[in-house]
């Protein structure tokens, strides 16, 4: 699988993906903290590949077309199959690659993925209510907000509320 804009190509991360990976994870935690907490070391990046079986969770890497620098990453997990055909989508984008349209364009090509590749329905986005850039991205994508679920995500030892964001293939 590589689907691409002409400025974005989305790809299944893998195990090639990992000093890069982890480099600009690292170089990016100032930027995610305290909304998302990606793989930092070779031993975290092997658990999350170990996580993503194909089946119930996918992941991928958004790569600048022009020239191959990896620029955010994507995740759609929880997938439940029979009567639900749906997904959690998650998202982050690299240090020095954020308010750029990256993540608008790939997002995209994720959304059409998930609706026509694997046939889901209805995609979740949990957002931290802080996480104003998110829900803004979220928002622009045709994602509605459903509420707000008090203490949702254990992150770090503390339970957080998250708003509840989704998106059907019909929308």
């Amino acid at each position: 699988m590589d689907e691409q804009t002409p400025r974005v190509r989305l790809l299944p991360v893998g195990p090639a993906d990992m000093a890069e990976f982890t480099s600009a994870a690292r170089a990016s935690e100032p930027f995610h903290t305290p909304w998302v907490y990606p793989p930092l070391t070779p031993g975290e990046f092997a658990a999350y590949l170990a996580r993503l079986d194909g089946e119930t969770s996918h992941g991928f890497v958004l790569r600048r077309a022009s020239d191959g620098a990896l620029v955010g990453y994507v995740n759609l997990t929880q997938i439940v199959r029979g009567s639900y055909q749906k997904a959690t989508l998650g998202y982050a984008a690299f240090t020095g690659h954020e308010r750029r349209g990256y993540m608008s364009e790939g997002l995209t090509l994720t959304i059409r993925h998930a609706f026509t590749t694997l046939a889901l329905h209805r995609l979740e986005a949990e957002i931290q209510p802080a996480n104003t850039a998110s829900r803004r991205l979220a928002a622009s994508l045709g994602f509605t907000y459903e509420g707000l679920a008090r203490s949702l995500i254990r992150i770090r030892n503390t339970w957080h509320d998250h708003e509840r964001w989704s998106r059907t293939a019909d929308v």
